[in-house]
C-alpha cells in the first residue's frame, strides 16, 4: 500500500515532483486516470502520483476533483497526501488547498510554494521568478492561465475564504491557529530547515511544488535502491506544445545549432482530419527519415517568428483559446502516435503537460514510471506501448536553460558512445 499520494494539477508537474521520490529509490508510479482505484495499487508502490489535470478547470470543478480524490485515497488507507501546486502559482491553488482541508477535516495546512533550484522563491509573501515578482514575469503573460498577482495571499484569496497565515523566514517555524500557513523560502536550506522544524507530525497533509517534495521524501524516509540511467535511443525527437518564451528560446537555440525543425501549419495542428490523412502520412515518413539520419528533430506547434497564422485561423473559425489548446495538443498526440506506429526509434522529449497527457491518452497508457532528473525539472520517464518500452523526457514550458536541448542531445549521444 502506498504511503503517500501526490495530487498534481498537470502532467509535467506530476513528474518533476514524483521524481524526487523515485530518484531516492522509492517505488513511484504516475497515473493519469482520475477515477483510479487506489485499492489496486501494486504492493511494492510507495508513492502514487495522480495527474488530476485541474489547471484549466473552473475553481469549482477543480475543488470537486481534489476533494473526491482525497476521500477515496483516505478510504483506501493512504496516510500522507501532498497537494502539488504549480511553481508559478498558475491554476486553482486556493480552491484545491481548500478541498484538501475540507476532505481531511483539518483546519491548518503548511504551504511551501518555493522552488529555489529554478530561482522561484517566496519572500515576505511575494512569489518571485528569477528575481521578478511572478505577475511581472513571463507567467503574467501566459495566454491560458496568466498570474495577475504576486502576493501569494491575494492569489489564494481569490478562490478561498480560508485565512492565509504568513511565516517570514526569520521567525521560528511553528503552526498555531487555523488557516493556510504560507512559509517564505529562498533556498533549499530554508526548505529543509522548515521541514525539520515542523516535523513530520505536521506534514501529514501539506502542499507545495517539487522543491518541498524533496524535503518530504527525506522526512518520510522513502528510499531504496537508486535508479540506474537506462541506455537511451540516441535519436532525440522533440515535440513542442508549449508557448512559453523559455521553451521557444530553447527551440531557437537548438535550431541555430543544426537541429532539423518543423513548425506545423495552422491546418496541420488544428484540423484533426489532416492529422489522420494521407498528406500527414507523407509528412510523417519524411520526418522519420530526417530523424533517423540527423539523430535529432523538433516538431513544433508554435508559429515561426513573426508569423500569425494560428491567430488568423482561430479568428476565421471562431476558435477560443481553450479550443486552440485542446486541438493543438490532440493533433500533436495523433501525429506522435502515428510515428510510433510507423517505427520511430528515439528518446522522446515533450514540452507542455497538455501535449504529454494527450499523447498518453492517444496510446492508451495510464501508468508511467519516473526514473530520474536529467536536469532540474527535466524528468526521464518510461512507459510501455504495445509491449515495447519507450523513454520520454518531460519538462514544464518554463523550465531549463537556453541550451537545454543541446545539452540533452549531447548527453544522449555520449551515453550511446560509451555503451
Amino acid at each position: 500500500m502506498a504511503r503517500l499520494l501526490i495530487i498534481a494539477d498537470d502532467f509535467t508537474g506530476a513528474f518533476d515532483t514524483g521524481v524526487q521520490f523515485a530518484a531516492r529509490g522509492a517505488a513511484t508510479t504516475v497515473v493519469t486516470d482520475p477515477n483510479y482505484d487506489f485499492r489496486s495499487i501494486e504492493k511494492n508502490v510507495e508513492v502514487l502520483v495522480m495527474v488530476a489535470e485541474t489547471r484549466h478547470l473552473s475553481p469549482k470543478d477543480a475543488y470537486a476533483i481534489v476533494y473526491n480524490t482525497v476521500i477515496r485515497a483516505q478510504n483506501a488507507g493512504i496516510t500522507y497526501i501532498y497537494k502539488k501546486t504549480d511553481s508559478a502559482l498558475r491554476g486553482n491553488v486556493g480552491s484545491e488547498l481548500t478541498a484538501l482541508m475540507d476532505a481531511t477535516g483539518i483546519t491548518t495546512i503548511p504551504f511551501l510554494p518555493a522552488l529555489p533550484k529554478l530561482n522561484r522563491i517566496t519572500k515576505e509573501g511575494i512569489h518571485y521568478i528569477n528575481g521578478v515578482p511572478v505577475a511581472q514575469s513571463v507567467f503574467g503573460q501566459d495566454p491560458f492561465e496568466p498570474v495577475l498577482d504576486s502576493s501569494v495571499a491575494e492569489i489564494l484569496g481569490k478562490q478561498t475564504t480560508v485565512p492565509v497565515v504568513m511565516h517570514p523566514r526569520q521567525e521560528i517555524t511553528e503552526i498555531s491557529g487555523p488557516g493556510i500557513h504560507l512559509f517564505d523560502a529562498e533556498t533549499d536550506a530554508d526548505l529543509r530547515q522548515i521541514g525539520k522544524e515542523l516535523g513530520i507530525e505536521h506534514l501529514q497533509f501539506c502542499a507545495g511544488c517539487a522543491g518541498f517534495a524533496a524535503v518530504l521524501a527525506d522526512l518520510l524516509n522513502l528510499k531504496g535502491e537508486l535508479p540506474r540511467l537506462p541506455v537511451l535511443q540516441k535519436t532525440l525527437f522533440v515535440v513542442c506544445g508549449s508557448v512559453n518564451p523559455v521553451t521557444i528560446s530553447q527551440m531557437k537555440a537548438a535550431q541555430e545549432q543544426g537541429f532539423p525543425h518543423v513548425n506545423l501549419t495552422a491546418v496541420q495542428k488544428l484540423e484533426q482530419s489532416w492529422a489522420n490523412s494521407k498528406f500527414a502520412e507523407e509528412c510523417i515518413h519524411q520526418w522519420l527519415a530526417i530523424a533517423r539520419q540527423e539523430k535529432r528533430f523538433i516538431l513544433d506547434a508554435n508559429d515561426p517568428e513573426g508569423c500569425k497564422d494560428t491567430d488568423s485561423y482561430a479568428q476565421e473559425h471562431g476558435l477560443t483559446l481553450e479550443q486552440l489548446r485542446v486541438r493543438i495538443s490532440t493533433n500533436l498526440a495523433v501525429l506522435m502516435k502515428r510515428m510510433l506506429d510507423y517505427g520511430l526509434q528515439a528518446t522522446l522529449l515533450c514540452t507542455g503537460g497538455d501535449t504529454l497527457l494527450a499523447l498518453m491518452r492517444a496510446v492508451h497508457v495510464s501508468e508511467l514510471t519516473p526514473i530520474c532528473e536529467l536536469a532540474t525539472g527535466v524528468v526521464l520517464t518510461k512507459f510501455v506501448y504495445i509491449q515495447k518500452t519507450y523513454h520520454i523526457i518531460s519538462k514544464s514550458g518554463g523550465f531549463g536553460e537556453r541550451d537545454l536541448l543541446l545539452n540533452l542531445a549531447e548527453q544522449i549521444s555520449q551515453q550511446s558512445i560509451s555503451n
